[in-house]
């Protein structure tokens, strides 16, 4: 959004006696055609008698002749004005087809016009040089100039220079310096010879500090600057004059406020005029303030702001903490690449060639930070239908008490670099495993593909291809046939070692597994070696007496785990390490155990003995991969990583942990780096403070920028949408004992029911896709009857805790676990998620967590933590005082038109906060305003007649399409192409004013303040081939006009491009803020009204959506 900044430039001279002053040409004042838009101007001149007459030169430049008929002892000239800086993207323009490549000439009728500004001066030696070095081959204009332009900066370096005039091009070219009224001037030069038109321009330029430092280059200055700048424009066939400055070796943009351009430096001075013969002392001084900033997300709160905030972090921590609350929050943020924008793997696949390395890196700055001593763990993540192959999951684990899990990080290998390692390196490492854990050497055996398999594979090819070249159309299936190929179907593929506890829990057990082939074949595909053992070839076992595994319950308490030293003992003492040998000569007692591993299972014998876990070593792109295998307990599991850290230790080899994960335990903290499609997302460990949840959130950020991961992404239009991937929070407590939610079953109801009756809270915060199929949808979109439905389970939970004083966990799941879903009864797609509430499915499922998954991802930290105060500030004020309404309110259809406007969100926030107010939580709207910005991007304003009209982009549902059949089964398509847009106006008298778009009147309702009212409109923004009613066009451009109904005439209007009004297709997304911004400035026009006689049909409205006007259906 713009910044509104007042320049202030005072020239001041003095003269030792009293002179007369000849007259006096200034040229100050911004140019009739400056991009930048100036809001107001002011000169004041000393002496204050004089006579001014303001006119403009040859070239359309302001100038102000002054006469002074007194003698003076001063001449004071002070010069101020507001400029609104919005950014403009100084490439956004079209060249004639001719003027596309340079060399070209200019049409005959441009030639005769642009003579002044193709005057060359004689070439000199050093000119002529230099000019014979700039190649004249055919490349594109915009190409060359901006060549050029860099090339000039290189190669002249500034000097602050206060002599008068300007160098000539030969002396700048001797020096090979000068200041930036030299270089313009040698650049115009250059430029004439070349056969451009090019003007000298002088001006303001004005420089604000970026509110974000870039990670490549110059990040601009450190404060905000102005000064006197000079800099030089092309005429260009198709887009006019175009800014180049050969000082910075940039484009001309909205910072470069031009006073003067002309053909030559000398009608381009500030001041000119005579004056008597005298000794004169001169003063100069300029200086930028700020007066006004838009809300924007690159920087939403100053200081003072922020402190009030944190302020009130620690005044509702206060209060949790009094009333034993116990209230700990993570959450599953997202990040996209600055880099590749517009890559599969950043906007729909999970996967990609970059995301594992950024992510990677990410969880290695985590790791530093958290867990220096934590378990950097490679796991496998999510695994949907269609999807070949299962999602990596990069993890760290570390233990609460402070005890390290893994004590040397440089035993820990980097995936980028190939260590050289060997399948007989895996042996031997899984050897040194089995003596640490007391269990014979001789139970590690090799694992190879399926040479049967693959054999068989090669004969169902084509007989026209070569298995190294199969000419598969699946991408994977080709990879992998030539891997297997060329690796040799004979070669170890990694090694396995069973293990497991013994039933007696006192010691580790392992064994053959009898497997009926000769080798151990692994099941083919690409996944690591442990997740494809041929587990089902393992010798028979009835139900009753199969060893399953079983996650611990996590509502019972633990002991304190066994110290880091503890368990290093127990799996380095010197003994373990010749295990494999004492046991060879008898020198240990053979258990029955033991004993059991070497026999052989009968037919039909149940086999129960059997060791059926196992841990694997895969030599992996010269690296090793060491396979966990799954644990009852987490005891075990430390154990078994002591021993793999122990022996790593001994070998002095590097080796990355895979496979299975410890046993989800309370005494364990976990944070997970995965991908999902467009983004990568981090689970963050959940935090019980607001101290520790701002310190978290963060660091969080600005590691992912410094991982060059960000926060923003942009449709092709400019429009920002976050990062797509939501960022959903995640609340609860230390362990399901103490979860608010299953703790106070009422809470859970009130921060239902809240949200239902404030839906400013479900749309202030959510992503472009909302609506009944969206991915976290209301409870009473589409499925209106829920409403009904959610007023029994509230009052059944109140019967329960009022007859039994207490309502068991697994009521409260029940009660609510079939009403808090989407259209398909998916418990995880909703708005409030409580499958990890108290599921009866499995353990991971009864953590006490709710999760709230309507949450888009914010651009900054502080928005975030914004968001999250605001939910804390809620639970305390619930848990103190539930909130019970009489009923819930039924929205019907007036959720999609009132709610999607910015005016009745923003209006129910405010309620919101007085009611925060009332509590005794002083919250201000203002911290939410960057959140209203982000959410509802302004388009533009207009001021007719007394009447103010206001530009929003509003919500817009998203429609799911139908199913349709593809290849690989049924997709489903999202139509978007609809948009929505709010107009307000202001001094609006009704019965005399209608506001129309595109002719159609709007309807506009009252806000309740005098002369305001609002109303949207519904348009379509583009078309796409499958879209609901395909046959309805374009609605563009929309133009707004305010109409007289006495005079039948529009007293004046403004336009808005759905597209770019030149006619631009942009194939690519914005690289950053800066050309979102300027991509939807361009669509804006402050002109643009119907012409003529103007009389608008009322029409009849739809009465299910009376605030918005659906240009569909006119």
């Amino acid at each position: 959004m713009s910044i509104h900044v007042a320049l202030n430039h005072v020239t001041h001279y003095r003269y030792d006696r009293p002179i007369h002053l000849g007259p006096q040409v200034i040229r100050l004042r911004p140019c009739p055609h400056a991009r930048t838009r100036i809001l107001s101007y002011s000169m004041r001149v000393l002496p204050s008698e004089h006579f001014i007459n303001w006119q403009q030169d040859p070239q359309a430049n302001y100038l102000a002749r002054m006469v002074f008929p007194e003698k003076t002892t001063e001449f004071r000239i002070e010069v101020d004005f507001v400029a609104e800086m919005a950014v403009h993207n100084p490439f956004d323009f079209f060249l004639e087809p001719a003027a596309e490549n340079f060399p070209f000439s200019y049409p005959a009728e441009q030639a005769h016009e642009l003579q002044p500004y193709r005057a060359c001066l004689t070439p000199t030696p050093k000119f002529g040089a230099y000019l014979s070095t700039i190649p004249h081959k055919k490349v594109r204009t915009i190409d060359f100039l901006v060549g050029l332009n860099q090339r000039l900066q290189q190669d002249i370096s500034y000097t602050i220079r206060l002599e008068p005039g300007v160098q000539t091009p030969e002396e700048t070219l001797n020096k090979r310096s000068g200041s930036c009224r030299d270089s313009a001037w040698l650049l115009v030069q250059l430029l004439r010879h070349l056969g451009f038109a090019a003007r000298f321009v002088s001006g303001y330029l004005i420089q604000l500090a970026p509110d974000v430092k870039s990670l490549d280059g110059p990040s601009g200055p450190e404060v905000d600057f102005t000064d006197l700048h000079a800099w030089c424009e092309v005429y260009l066939p198709g887009a006019g004059w175009i800014g180049f400055d050969p000082t910075s070796g940039l484009m001309a943009g909205e910072g470069h406020i031009p006073v003067a351009c002309s053909p030559d430096p000398s009608s381009a001075a500030p001041v000119t005029g005579a004056l008597d013969a005298c000794e004169c002392e001169f003063e100069h001084s300029m200086q930028i303030t700020r007066i006004w900033e838009a809300p924007r997300v690159t920087k939403p709160y100053t200081e003072d702001s922020w402190v009030e905030i944190d302020a009130m972090g620690g005044q509702v921590d206060a209060d949790l903490e009094r009333m034993d609350v116990r209230l700990t929050q993570g959450g599953e943020p997202t990040f996209v690449s600055v880099e590749d924008r517009d890559g599969a793997e950043w906007n729909t696949e999970a996967m990609g060639p970059t995301k594992r390395i950024l992510a990677a890196s990410l969880l290695d700055k985590l790791r530093h930070e958290y867990a220096p001593n934590g378990l950097r763990h490679y796991g496998q993540g999510k695994w949907y239908p269609g999807e070949q192959l299962p999602r990596w999951s990069l993890n760290i684990f570390w233990r609460k008490d402070g005890e390290p899990l893994w004590s040397n990080p440089n035993l820990v290998a980097d995936e980028s670099i190939d260590y050289g390692v060997t399948a007989e390196d895996g042996e031997a490492f899984l050897k040194g495993v089995a003596e640490r854990l007391g269990v014979h050497p001789r139970w590690v055996f090799p694992a190879f593909e399926d040479v049967w398999y693959y054999l068989w594979r090669e004969r169902r090819l084509p007989e026209n291809v070569d298995p190294f070249d199969s000419r598969l159309d699946d991408e994977l299936e080709r990879d992998r046939l030539r891997k297997v190929y060329m690796q040799g179907l004979d070669k170890v593929i990694g090694h396995a070692l069973p293990i497991a506890r013994s039933y007696d829990a006192e010691h580790w057990q392992s064994g053959s597994w009898f497997l009926r082939d000769e080798r151990c074949y692994l099941i083919p595909g690409d996944s690591a070696v442990g997740y494809r053992l041929p587990l089902d070839s393992q010798p028979w076992c009835s139900p009753g007496d199969f060893p399953y595994i079983n996650q611990p319950d996590p509502t019972v308490a633990q002991p304190p785990l066994p110290s880091y030293p503890q368990l290093r003992i127990r799996v380095g003492d010197a003994p373990r390490r010749t295990a494999g040998k004492a046991y060879d000569s008898g020198l240990y007692p053979i258990s029955s155990s033991q004993l059991e591993a070497e026999e052989r299972p009968r037919m039909f014998e149940s086999a129960g003995w059997i060791t059926r876990t196992a841990m694997c070593a895969e030599p992996r792109n010269g690296k090793l991969y060491i396979f966990m295998p799954p644990t009852v307990c987490l005891e075990d599991y430390l154990e078994i990583l002591a021993a793999v850290e122990a022996t790593a230790e001994s070998m002095g080899l590097p080796i990355i942990i895979e496979g299975y994960e410890p046993p989800r335990d309370t005494r364990l903290t976990v944070l997970r780096v995965t991908p999902d499609p467009g983004v990568i997302e981090v689970n963050v460990q959940p935090a019980s403070s607001w101290e520790e949840l701002t310190r978290h959130t963060n660091f969080l950020y600005e590691a992912a920028h410094q991982t060059r991961l960000s926060t923003e992404k942009f449709m092709l239009d400019g429009r920002h949408t976050g990062t797509g991937g939501g960022n959903h929070f995640v609340l609860g407590g230390a362990t399901p004992n103490d979860s608010p939610f299953l703790r106070r079953p009422d809470l859970l109801a009130s921060m239902v029911a809240y949200w239902h009756n404030h839906p400013a809270l479900s749309y202030l915060f959510s992503g472009l896709f909302i609506g009944p199929t969206s991915q976290a949808p209301r409870v009473d979109e589409a499925r209106h009857e829920s409403v009904r439905e959610l007023e029994v389970a509230f009052e059944e939970l109140r019967r329960q805790n009022a007859q039994f004083n207490n309502v068991p966990p697994w009521m409260i799941d029940r009660v609510l676990r079939n009403l808090l879903v989407d259209v398909t009864g998916n418990t995880h797609r909703a708005e409030f998620c409580i499958d990890k509430l108290y599921s009866p499915d499995s353990a991971t499922g009864r953590l006490g967590l709710l999760e709230m998954r309507a949450f888009e991802m914010p651009p900054h930290a502080r928005m975030s933590l914004a968001q999250q105060l605001l939910m804390r500030a809620l639970i305390a004020r619930f848990w103190q005082t539930p909130y019970q309404p009489s009923s819930l309110i039924r929205w019907g259809t007036g959720l999609h038109d009132r709610f999607m406007l910015p005016h009745f969100v923003w209006d129910d926030l405010c309620d919101v906060i007085e009611e925060l107010n009332q509590a005794g939580y002083a919250f201000k709207t203002d911290w939410f305003a960057p959140h209203f910005e982000f959410r509802f991007p302004h388009i533009g304003e207009m001021d007719v007649h007394n009447v103010h009209m206001d530009l929003r982009m509003a919500l817009e549902p998203w429609h799911v399409m139908g199913e349709e059949g593809t290849s690989g089964g049924t997709v489903r398509y999202v139509d978007s192409s609809l948009e929505r847009i709010q107009v307000k106006v202001n001094g609006f008298i009704e019965g005399r004013h209608i506001v129309t778009c595109n002719g159609e009147a709007l309807p506009l309702h009252p806000t309740g303040v005098q002369g305001e009212y609002v109303a949207g409109v519904r348009y379509r923004a583009w078309q796409p081939p499958n879209c609901l009613h395909p046959t309805i066009g374009v609605h563009a451009p929309l133009t707004f006009d305010l109409v007289d109904t006495w005079m039948h005439r529009s007293l004046g209007g403004c336009q808005y491009h759905v597209a770019h009004p030149g006619g631009r297709n942009y194939d690519v997304f914005p690289v950053n803020a800066y050309e979102a911004e300027a991509r939807r400035l361009a669509r804006f026009f402050h002109i643009g009204h119907t012409p003529g006689e103007v009389r608008v049909d009322k029409r009849h409205l739809n009465p299910d959506f009376p605030l918005t006007l659906d240009l569909r259906l006119t």
